[in-house]
């Protein structure tokens, strides 16, 4: 049974602050017109905000590092009795939807991985519903919605005054019983008022997305299929530099390379992001390399999202965050990837 409560907006600020003893809390801050994650001990009091889209950097920064030394993480991390368990308040469904698939690869598989594991049973996700979107911003072209269902400890959904907050997970519930004092049962008059919230915005990006002119969600999958053999990935990847940014900032691409060193003749096993876009991704033993052309490999990276996940997971490996397409130095366009497939 779904737990909703109300949370005045004057008691946001001494809420996270009560979680800040108990965690190391991030939080979004603005930038332009970008949300950066900081560390809420670095802000003040007035420059707690409620980011209205999801922030620059995706959840899985929390998860996996982009380059961390595996072999002495446990080490590290017991020897210090004071480490706090880390907290992140803003998270948006883009992001909630690729820890689904984020979990799929490192917990799911004949061995868990252990880092990934403990750090993710030691987050706490305090999410909140998107009041507006950027250009980039496609969620709901790939099957998403601009407001939290699933993967989050609590959520918040503004309303006039204040926020409806939603149980997600036992661990929420803990949280709520906690800080009992900030809390109200939300009333039948207060859900609704974030329902009513919740689909202006969906109407809104509705509208923006017919502008756009996105294939639609169900046809995607058989477009990317019988594109396969298309002159789309010849076209597209033109300009493409190998750079490996739209990998890095999305919040599904998990892929990842295992190196060893020595250091003060100790070795060391580093794990590092790996981009499918590098021309050595697929590169074997005796040096062949299945991935031989940049349009090899974005044609795998579309596979991946919108076949393979589809068929193994029951939704698409991209959440429509949008990030790809701002990270992007040659602006490939992931929307103008699919509408090209749809017209072959």
């Amino acid at each position: 049974m779904q737990q909703y409560f109300y949370l005045k907006k004057e008691d946001l600020g001494d809420l996270l602050s009560e979680i800040n003893k108990s965690h190391a809390l991030f939080i979004p801050s603005k930038k332009d017109d970008d949300y950066i994650y900081l560390s809420f001990s670095q802000l003040q009091p007035e420059e707690i905000i409620y980011s209205i889209y999801r922030g620059v950097e995706p959840i899985k920064s929390f998860l996996t590092h982009s380059r961390e030394i595996v072999n002495e993480y446990f080490q590290s991390f017991d020897s210090s009795a004071e480490a706090k368990p880390i907290a992140v308040f803003g998270v948006k469904n883009c992001d909630l939807s690729s820890l689904t698939l984020q979990d799929f690869v490192f917990e799911q598989g004949i061995e868990a991985d252990p880092i990934y594991k403990k750090r993710r049973e030691n987050l706490l996700i305090i999410s909140s519903d998107c009041t507006g979107f950027k250009k980039t911003c496609f969620c709901l072209a790939v099957g998403n919605k601009p407001y939290p269902e699933k993967n989050f400890d609590i959520n918040l959904s503004p309303i006039n005054n204040g926020f409806v907050v939603e149980v997600g997970s036992s661990k929420g519930e803990t949280l709520i019983r906690r800080l009992s004092q900030y809390f109200t049962a939300a009333t039948t008059g207060q859900i609704a008022g974030s329902k009513i919230k919740r689909d202006n915005v969906v109407n809104d990006l509705s509208q923006h997305l017919a502008s756009v002119n996105m294939p639609p969600k169900d046809a995607l999958q058989k477009n990317v299929r019988e594109g396969y053999e298309s002159g789309v990935w010849k076209e597209q990847m033109l300009t493409c530099v190998e750079c490996g940014a739209c990998n890095f900032i999305c919040p599904s691409c998990h892929c990842f390379l295992l190196a060893d060193d020595m250091r003060e003749n100790k070795s060391r096993r580093i794990r590092i992001w790996d981009s499918c876009l590098y021309a050595n991704y697929s590169r074997v033993a005796g040096g062949a390399n299945p991935l031989n052309t940049r349009a090899k490999r974005l044609r795998n990276r579309f596979m991946k999202k919108f076949d393979f996940f589809p068929d193994n997971l029951g939704q698409f490996g991209c959440t429509g965050c949008g990030r790809c397409i701002e990270a992007c130095p040659a602006k490939i366009d992931i929307r103008e990837v699919l509408k090209a497939l749809a017209k072959k």
